[in-house]
């Protein structure tokens, strides 16, 4: 067994480069299953923008069934980390074997549920008559595959969190590509339009999954998964601290479905699927904003909370400190990439030339302020890496209400296109209140261990 990270001992600046840039690398190709999905699906002859408005609307719901990976994953792979650094190789064995039956099981329990409510769902959160029946077909198939998407992105933390940052990325690659090249066969060659699209997807999250499946039954792993020992203790720590994650990413999701339906309300019949279509193109960009990033800062939280469980708590300390300056640094990139290619990839999706206009305006106004949304990810997923759950859990809630209050009262007050300001809004008050928080509490926090 050869480790490509030694979490207690390498160098700091060594380890966080080595494990957030894969982290990152990998956050970043899986952005290209839906970015590559709408961006053919937006290209298909004569239906492409009500198309791309359909599967805009199932995007949200399916990253939010999506979402239980990582309150399993994030909310497990912490907990494996501190047991693997206070040397309980045990404990971390049945870490793993818990939660890999809960993502079993939640696959089964979300896809029982959800098949049947799938059309009053859809409409409530935003489809029109002309967009339901492209966001039902793109939405049935896509959660016929809910289980691969699960283990694919939650069972992979364990293979990070156990210092395999590069396997990691390659089981994104490789269901990300398989995705690249699959769409268009499907989509135009086959000639199955959205639901080609949807397929090409299951069947890349099904390769993913396979792939860390392999790699985490296998003897190369410190802890691989195991049967037995399950115990509602080690379910309930996990889903604590999974919680805020999940909630997270559940959350802006929810976000994004109620903005879709304030859009249709406020745009009405001349302008809401457009403008929803519109919203689709820029959270398309947002996405690559904003998984990248959870790819630097959760990627990195085994580095926090295996030396936190160390008890090395300089190591936590010097960690974070360059944690935040990636971070930050991403963000700054993205802010310019969103002023000088803004056309360039809302021309990705459509040639509609009003389209174009309004999708490039809202990514400038979307982007203008996420440097100090970069602070406020890794702070979050750093009191997250520690299981300080009573300061992370708060603090993304309050972004998250700013938010939500913001997509009401603009567009009721400015008009339908006021809405996209609710995002700067939020990455500045949210991460404001973050700061403080982090001063105050964080040293108190390591002095107190």
């Amino acid at each position: 067994m050869v480790m490509e990270n030694d979490l207690g001992k390498d160098n700091i600046w060594k380890l966080v480069w080595g494990i957030a840039i894969p982290s990152m690398l990998g956050q970043f190709v899986s952005v290209l299953y839906s970015i590559v999905d709408r961006m053919y699906i937006g290209n298909i002859p004569e239906v492409g923008d009500l198309a791309l408005a359909g599967v805009g609307i199932c995007g949200p719901v399916v990253t939010m069934v999506g979402s239980v990976a990582f309150l399993v994953g994030i909310g497990g792979s912490p907990l494996m980390s501190m047991s693997m650094g206070e040397g309980n190789m045990e404990k971390a064995k049945k870490i793993l074997a818990n939660c890999f039956m809960m993502i079993c099981v939640f696959a089964v329990v979300l896809m029982a549920v959800i098949l049947p409510l799938r059309r009053p769902m859809l409409m409530l959160f935003g489809a029109s008559e002309s967009t339901y029946p492209y966001a039902n077909e793109y939405f049935t198939i896509y959660l016929c595959g809910t289980l691969f998407a699960l283990i694919a992105n939650g069972m992979n933390q364990f293979v990070i969190c156990q210092g395999f940052a590069k396997v990691g990325m390659k089981s994104v690659i490789l269901g990300a590509v398989l995705n690249i090249l699959l769409d268009p066969v499907f989509i135009f060659v086959l000639d199955m339009g959205v639901a080609g699209g949807a397929l090409a997807t299951v069947l890349s999250q099904l390769a993913s999954a396979a792939y860390v499946l392999r790699f985490l039954f296998s003897y190369v792993v410190p802890v691989r998964i195991t049967f037995g020992g399950y115990s509602w203790k080690i379910i309930r720590r996990v889903l604590c601290l999974g919680f805020t994650p999940f909630l997270i990413i559940a959350v802006d999701n929810v976000m994004i479905i109620a903005m879709n339906a304030v859009l249709q309300k406020y745009g009405g019949a001349e302008n809401g699927d457009m403008l929803v279509t519109c919203a689709t193109i820029v959270q398309s960009f947002m996405l690559v904003v904003t998984m990248p990033l959870g790819g630097i800062s959760g990627g990195t939280q085994t580095i926090l909370g295996y030396n936190y469980g160390a008890k090395q708590f300089q190591r936590v300390k010097t960690a974070q400190k360059y944690i935040i300056g990636l971070c930050a640094g991403y963000t700054a990139i993205m802010f310019v990439l969103a002023r000088l290619l803004g056309p360039l990839f809302v021309r990705l999706f459509t040639q509609n030339a009003l389209l174009t206009e309004k999708a490039v305006w809202a990514i400038g106004v979307c982007t203008l302020a996420i440097i100090p949304l970069g602070v406020q990810y890794e702070l979050v997923d750093g009191f997250t890496a520690i299981g300080q759950v009573k300061f992370s859990l708060p603090l993304s809630f309050w972004r998250k209400l700013v938010y939500f209050v913001a997509i009401f009262i603009l567009p009721a007050v400015w008009g339908a296109e006021a809405i996209f300001y609710a995002e700067p809004l939020s990455d500045i008050l949210g991460p404001l209140a973050t700061i403080i928080v982090y001063l105050f509490a964080m040293p108190k926090i390591l002095r107190t261990q």
